[in-house]
């Protein structure tokens, strides 16, 4: 690998504030609950519904995998791990209004 390569790699890693270890179990984030065009929360791989708040908690905890936390302007969020798959990105993840969760319900 060339330094250029390297470096492209380890940018985006340099953003993270916290850089979880996954458990074994841990799920994935398949969908981003939005509300007023903002990320409010996530749809897990077992169709669970966590708010933004809850989603880093179980970050912290290794409950998520694939996911760093970052913070802009003092404000935690969750970004996804660099890798070679742009698929599972979060800003290219389904998206479902806050509303259309509270019919589901």
């Amino acid at each position: 690998m060339s330094i250029e390569t390297d470096m492209k790699k380890f940018l985006p890693m340099n953003t993270f504030k916290e850089i979880p270890t996954p458990k074994p179990d841990a799920k994935e984030i398949v969908g981003l609950v939005k509300e007023k065009g903002r990320i409010a929360g996530y749809q897990l791989s077992n169709d669970q519904m966590v708010t933004k708040e809850e989603g880093i908690a179980m970050a912290r905890q290794g409950e998520i995998r694939g996911v760093g936390i970052a913070s802009r302007k003092g404000n935690p969020y969750l970004r996804s791990l660099p890798d070679e798959n742009q698929n599972n990105n979060l800003g290219n993840l389904p998206s479902v209004t806050k509303g259309q969760i509270n019919q589901l319900r």
